[in-house]
């Protein structure tokens, strides 16, 4: 019998004039994690759909448990024990937490009458096995991103699960989150459970994997032992280049009164007596962890979350903002978080995303938009931005992550803001797609924006701000007046030490 759980051999699948995947092969033991690595367009998600038989391959084979398969199914991949979570988890929002643990073994049960009591035994267990705890009544939708999680690895794990194949799990989840992810995963590996991780955060790779397995343009460049990379090696096998930060250098020009400054910003219960000064041309880092108040402070400055007490000022001159449309007037613009959720409409076009902030400003005098203005305005920010689409019309829902967030950037670089404030501008971006981001936003800040870039990613603070914020718990616990004082251990130090003194009080 072999020594894998799971073998693809010589995988190669084409679309119409596309190379997907040409003769990859793959092999995962049980008890094992396996991370899966490349940027959009590697083949990642193709070769995991085939792993899962919801697409057939042109040619290859795949063994499992030592058995081939000339035309793997999805149901013969179900019987196996593979079971995968792609990125928007395929929960029913609707049904709660039990209804969508047990759902998968009602319907296999083919009984016209519905059993609740028994649905409500297997989510415990399920549970239990896990050892979790979450209210089973509570609907899907009331959860949060890391409790959904925990639903769908519930899901998967009431199906006998062997093979569970995890699509960026995290790229929506909190430190904190990802943690406690980490410690379910440590859970089904130490029950033999075989672990396929698809994520873009490459520091996670390092931090969970065992094996990596590395695909660029369709090919697979090798198969390694985590132990034998770092960092510059992944991103060289990945993009077959040799990525390199230089920090970002801001010139001071001349005595004139800050772009932004906030004086004393407080709400109960999320920030406290914030205050910092944000000067045109900056690129200013805020980071920490989960809870730190954050994104509720850059939500306050975009007029979403009204602070308690606290003054704001722009270019000198006081100002109160009680709405985004205030915010944009003043020059302000946010890119959220969230983007699919939050900035763009998925299923609206590509230009009507870029034209959404300046409508108004397109209105002929009938206030009918002018055709030649909107196609002037599309077309100039998907040059600038390098935005990859064949046409505009295209909906928001077909590009890549990383064009994506793009579209988002130019819906906010639109309005012409003098300040822009960017939660995660490169959360579930792959590696070449967040190198030209970060590009895009040092080049804005070079051009005389007032720039903030809040991130939990250590490494994208140090690498493209010219200053520093560390919060805690609503506070800023550190100021860095320059980037080189301070690094990623330095930046963990302070949080941890933090952490022991609140504890203390």
């Amino acid at each position: 019998m072999s020594d894998y759980y799971l073998e693809a051999k010589n995988i190669s699948k084409s679309y119409v004039g596309v190379q997907a995947l040409s003769n990859v092969s793959l092999s995962i033991r049980s008890g094992e994690v396996h991370c899966l690595v490349g940027e959009n367009g590697s083949g990642k998600s193709t070769l995991i759909k085939v792993i899962g038989g919801v697409v057939q391959p042109d040619s290859g084979r795949i063994l499992i448990r030592g058995r081939e398969y000339q035309r793997l199914q999805a149901i013969d991949a179900i019987r196996e024990g593979i079971e995968i979570i792609y990125q928007d988890l395929s929960l029913y929002p609707n049904l709660n937490v039990a209804e969508n643990i047990a759902f998968n073994q009602t319907i296999e049960s083919n009984s016209r009458i519905v059993n609740w009591k028994n649905i409500r035994l297997i989510a415990q267990q399920a549970l239990e096995e896990l050892g979790e705890s979450l209210d089973l009544s509570e609907r899907v939708e009331n959860l949060s991103m890391s409790q959904k999680q925990i639903v769908a690895i519930c899901r998967a794990h009431t199906q006998d699960c062997r093979l569970l194949i995890m699509d960026e799990p995290t790229s929506a989840l909190t430190r904190e989150e990802v943690d406690h992810l980490f410690s379910i995963i440590e859970k089904l590996r130490r029950t033999e459970v075989a672990i396929l991780f698809v994520s873009h955060k490459l520091s996670e790779v390092f931090e969970i994997a065992e094996n990596v397995t590395i695909l660029r343009d369709g090919l697979k460049v090798g198969q390694f032992k985590a132990a034998e990379l770092d960092n510059d090696k992944l991103v060289y096998h990945m993009t077959g280049q040799r990525i390199r930060y230089t920090p970002y250098e801001y010139e001071p020009k001349g005595s004139q009164p800050p772009a932004l400054e906030v004086r004393n910003f407080s709400k109960a219960g999320q920030f406290e007596d914030i205050s910092f000064r944000l000067a045109a041309g900056e690129i200013l880092g805020i980071t920490g962890l989960v809870g730190s108040g954050r994104t509720e402070l850059a939500l306050a400055i975009f007029g979403l979350n009204r602070p308690d007490s606290g003054t704001m000022l722009i270019d000198g001159r006081e100002v109160q903002i009680r709405s985004p449309q205030e915010a944009t007037r003043y020059g302000i613009g946010y890119l959220p978080e969230d983007r699919l959720s939050q900035g763009l409409f998925e299923s609206q076009s590509i230009g009507n995303n870029i034209i959404v902030t300046i409508v108004t400003r397109l209105l002929n005098r009938l206030r009918i938009i002018d055709k030649a203005a909107k196609s002037n305005a599309i077309s100039k920010w998907i040059n600038d931005l390098s935005i990859k689409t064949p046409t505009s019309d295209a909906s928001a829902s077909s590009l890549s992550g990383g064009n994506q967030q793009r579209v988002v950037l130019a819906k906010w670089l639109a309005t012409d803001p003098k300040i822009f404030i960017l939660d995660g501008p490169t959360i579930g971006i792959d590696i070449g797609s967040k190198r030209n981001i970060h590009q895009i936003i040092r080049d804005l800040a070079s051009g005389g924006m007032a720039i903030i870039i809040i991130s939990d990613e250590f490494p994208e603070v140090l690498q493209n701000c010219n200053r520093i914020l560390l919060m805690m718990s609503g506070r800023i616990v550190k100021e860095y007046e320059r980037v080189s004082e301070v690094d990623e251990k330095e930046l963990a130090g302070v949080l941890s030490r933090s952490q022991v003194q609140e504890a203390a009080e």
